[in-house]
């Protein structure tokens, strides 16, 4: 079986959250099929420490790949074909100023497109079921609106005020919510709707032999 490393950008500054955030990825993995295939799952926290702990990785001439939240939306230029023809570290070099790290592909950088939020909007019945009695799923963006074209900011405020009138949980808090709510909703509805999602997804099963 391949080693891969996978740095993938969440958990922020704390061990938990960032427990959470490895253990939340592998279950959505594993649900995605990638049981017994699993990559080496590794989160920095930021951005720039995720990218950097890649880059780290790869003068250590390991198998990495990685995955972090594009924090805007990605202009078609950079997508334009089939997907393994996709140019995220074009993207990532205009807007963050992140250079190719020599020896990284393209098809080892993945962006969740605008954050990993995005993802939450293709499953809306786990959201209901998760937050339950008081949720408001009329204050979510309209389901025809396309998942990766919702900003951050806007989806933030959506999920806050969606569940502000909650019964048995607390409104949505990004770290006390996203890690356990990535471990439940379905993968094969995320990449349905989602492209850069199912760029990842494809990639990654094809590295780790699936």
């Amino acid at each position: 079986m391949v080693t891969m490393h996978w740095y993938v950008e969440g958990g922020g500054d704390t061990k938990k959250l960032r427990i959470a955030c490895r253990e939340g990825f592998a279950r959505f993995l594993e649900k995605a099929g990638l049981k017994g295939h699993m990559p080496h799952i590794a989160a920095y926290g930021g951005r720039a420490a995720t990218y950097d702990a890649f880059c780290t990785a790869l003068r250590q001439k390991k198998g990495a790949m990685l995955l972090v939240d594009s924090e805007e939306s990605v202009d078609f230029r950079y997508a334009q074909g089939e997907s393994k023809d996709w140019h995220p570290w074009l993207y990532l070099a205009q807007r963050d100023g992140w250079p190719q790290p020599k020896g990284a592909e393209d098809l080892a950088c993945h962006l969740m497109v605008q954050c990993m939020e995005n993802w939450f909007l293709a499953d809306r019945e786990t959201l209901h079921v998760f937050f339950g009695q008081g949720y408001e799923v009329k204050k979510l963006p309209a389901v025809g609106n396309p998942i990766e074209s919702v900003a951050k900011e806007t989806l933030y405020k959506a999920l806050a005020d969606a569940t502000r009138h909650c019964k048995t949980k607390a409104p949505y808090g990004k770290g006390e919510h996203s890690f356990q709510l990535l471990a439940k909703i379905d993968p094969a509805k995320v990449t349905a709707v989602s492209p850069w999602a199912a760029r990842f997804m494809t990639t990654l099963k094809q590295v780790m032999g699936c």
